[in-house]
């Protein structure tokens, strides 16, 4: 199993030069490889392979300014893309796939794109790792190499790949890693499930008898905060309009979203392992942003929240801990009553008009809220509870009924539904709070 880590890169002018040089010859080195693979598509109707690609592409003059493995790398990607639209058509042709697939297009002129350098073309001296550059590079500007230090949580023997990867006028390293296996003491029978939203960027119920949410407000706060400023700053300018000051702003809000994934992720694990929790059950609907039908207010907010990445992180660390992680698709969970055991239809299989479901969710009638509150749910027996929490009970409810038959939903009940404990980003997902949970599940792998 594989992980990685990215690292800003902190480095003078003349370092900063190279990167972007190897990054723009790898960026019209793909667009070259792109052009002849479409034009070989188009008039022979021939696939060309990623080792074909790398050999034709050998006199090229972009291949010769870049190291052979990082240009290697770059054919290789091109290759692979096509690859995948051959499959990708097949089985459009077959009736298999709904949308039909598109031919891989150019990358912007003068842009940049990310590099990969493999474990065996790097070489680390004196705590900096040597990267060799193209033997033309040398003829042209006498340069051989360039290096970048080493991160001291990372063993040098255990990387496998080296990313360059630019992004809003800066460079990051991610180092691809093998990871070490961890053993945790956890219990398969119980199961967390986990329904994403907004406002409640993400609630869990637990078949132990414990909920809990994490309030998204302040995500929205700093989303709203980012695109004020990029209006005020693009107003009157070109839709396409870029620059310094958008790019810093940009980066700034990536770089707390990255933080906000990886703490989230972090803190469910966390709380399973302390909660003796052996399975997670995921809600999630393939493509729910797409075409997305809210208020325009509600689309700009809910699109650009990065509900994905949060939760293949959260899948990453499940495997990486050994807790098993399963994905269902979260159709009318949000109004079907868990507590009046409500049908779960899927969405598609059967028309609308025969679902019908025994509670109600609080909502807007003619702008206002009606008896039941934001996020209220009332059930056929008259009982209040939280909508998430009881969308998040039906998550677990698909999978109990239909392949989890050995875990058992019996604690969870109204109590449950009713008060989950709300949790905040910033405030309660301390390292503290990670080292005692992992300290009390986790022992080392034999």
């Amino acid at each position: 199993m594989y992980g990685c880590q990215q690292q800003l890169i902190h480095t003078d002018d003349d370092t900063s030069a190279v990167l972007e040089f190897i990054c723009s010859e790898a960026n019209k080195l793909t667009n070259c490889a792109i052009y002849y693979c479409r034009q070989m598509f188009f008039k022979a109707h021939k696939y060309v392979s990623s080792y074909q690609l790398d050999e034709l592409m050998k006199s090229n003059l972009h291949f010769k300014a870049l190291r052979s493995a990082v240009a290697q790398q770059a054919c290789h990607k091109v290759g692979e893309s096509f690859k995948s639209y051959r499959k990708l058509a097949k089985l459009y042709r077959e009736g298999n796939l709904e949308n039909k697939p598109k031919l891989p297009k150019y990358r912007k002129k003068g842009g940049l794109i990310a590099v990969s350098y493999p474990s065996k073309w790097l070489k680390l001296i004196d705590g900096q790792i040597k990267f060799t550059l193209g033997k033309q590079v040398k003829v042209w500007f006498g340069i051989e190499h360039f290096t970048l230090p080493m991160p001291s949580n990372l063993d040098f023997k255990d990387i496998k790949e080296i990313r360059i990867l630019p992004r809003n006028r800066c460079f990051y390293a991610e180092f691809v890693y093998k990871q070490k296996e961890i053993k945790s003491r956890v219990n398969k029978s119980n199961a967390l499930g986990i329904d994403p939203g907004l406002g409640n960027l993400v609630t869990c119920v637990s078949t132990t008898g414990k909920s809990f949410i994490i309030d998204g407000k302040k995500i929205k706060s700093i989303n709203q905060f980012y695109n004020k400023k990029v209006a005020s700053l693009k107003k009157g300018k070109p839709q396409a309009y870029w620059d310094d000051e958008l790019a810093a702003l940009s980066e700034k809000r990536n770089r707390q979203f990255r933080d906000i994934r990886n703490k989230i992720a972090r803190f469910i694990i966390n709380w399973c392992l302390e909660n003796d929790i052996g399975t997670i059950v995921y809600g999630w609907n393939q493509g729910i942003k797409n075409g997305s039908r809210m208020s325009k207010k509600v689309n700009q907010e809910f699109v650009t929240i990065p509900s994905a990445a949060i939760k293949d992180r959260v899948e990453q660390l499940a495997t990486q801990y050994g807790i098993e992680f399963i994905t269902t698709e979260e159709s009318y969970t949000s109004v079907s009553s868990f507590l009046d055991n409500d049908p779960l239809p899927t969405y598609g299989e059967t028309p609308k008009r025969e679902h019908k479901f025994s509670g109600r969710r609080g909502a807007k009638i003619k702008g206002k809220l009606n008896n039941l509150g934001r996020g209220g749910y009332l059930t056929a027996q008259g009982l209040k509870i939280n909508s998430d929490c009881n969308g998040a009970a039906n998550i677990l409810r698909k999978q109990v009924t239909t392949q989890l038959e050995n875990i058992s939903l019996a604690k969870v009940n109204r109590g449950v539904l009713s008060r989950p404990h709300r949790y905040d980003v910033f405030s309660d997902m301390s390292k503290l709070y990670r080292r005692r949970c992992e300290e009390a599940r986790i022992y080392p792998a034999s």
